[in-house]
Parts: C-alpha cells; sequence; structure tokens
C-alpha cells in the first residue's frame, strides 16, 4: 500500500534526525517539521500501527525494517533531486524545497531515468 506525502515526509525526517542525532523523540521531529506535538503523535501512531515505526519504553523512535526502506527511498529521490536542479542552476534553497515536492510525486520509471541520465554525466 503506498504511503501518503505526510507519511513519507514523516519518515524521512526520522531518518535524518537518526543519522544526525543518534535517536530521535517526538519533539525532535515536531521542532524539525514545525509541526505541533498532537500532529506528530497522531502521525507516529499511525506509522506505528503501520509497521513502520517502533517506540522504546524511553520515548525514542526507531524505522522498521519497511520504514528504513521507505526512508531511504524518499531520502534518495530528495538528494538526487535537489543535486540535479542545482546542477542545472537553481539555487541551494529553492533545489531542496522543490525536490521536497517532486520527490513524492514522481514516478519511478522517471526517478529511474534521472539516475541513469545522472550516472552517464
Amino acid at each position: 500500500m503506498p504511503l501518503h506525502e505526510s507519511a513519507e515526509m514523516y519518515l524521512e525526517t526520522i531518518y535524518v534526525l537518526s543519522q544526525k542525532n543518534g535517536f530521535v523523540r517526538s519533539i525532535d521531529i515536531a521542532e524539525h517539521m514545525g509541526y505541533s506535538k498532537p500532529s506528530v503523535s497522531r502521525a507516529v501512531g499511525l506509522l506505528k500501527r503501520g509497521g513502520y515505526l517502533n517506540m522504546a519504553k524511553d520515548g525514542s523512535l526507531s524505522l522498521t525494517e519497511e520504514g528504513q526502506s521507505a526512508a531511504l527511498k524518499i531520502f534518495e529521490r530528495h538528494t538526487i533531486l535537489s543535486g540535479l536542479l542545482t546542477r542545472i542552476g537553481v539555487s541551494e534553497e529553492t533545489a531542496a524545497k522543490d525536490a521536497c515536492k517532486i520527490e513524492h510525486v514522481v514516478s519511478d520509471e522517471t526517478m529511474n531515468a534521472i539516475k541513469n541520465y545522472i550516472q552517464t554525466q
């Protein structure tokens, strides 16, 4: 079942924060994304029920294997797209914002073609 854009954004954020800090709590997600604690709590609950996320007794969050896979896919898309956009002259700030929008809607076929194109350049 495909994830909604918001779920993908949460998973990507959890992945990035875990790489940066080594651990993630709901408050970290709320601060990073600029969302309210209740919104993050609801999303965390949905991701847990969906099998994408685990919560330890101390409140720290970790991605399941399925969550890690989905997060890496989105993170890779973001990295590739923002890199491509900056290579063609888009400012880093705009490239990051646009990549964040595109990464959720671009097809696997198009993403694979972009990766292949970049590798041959």
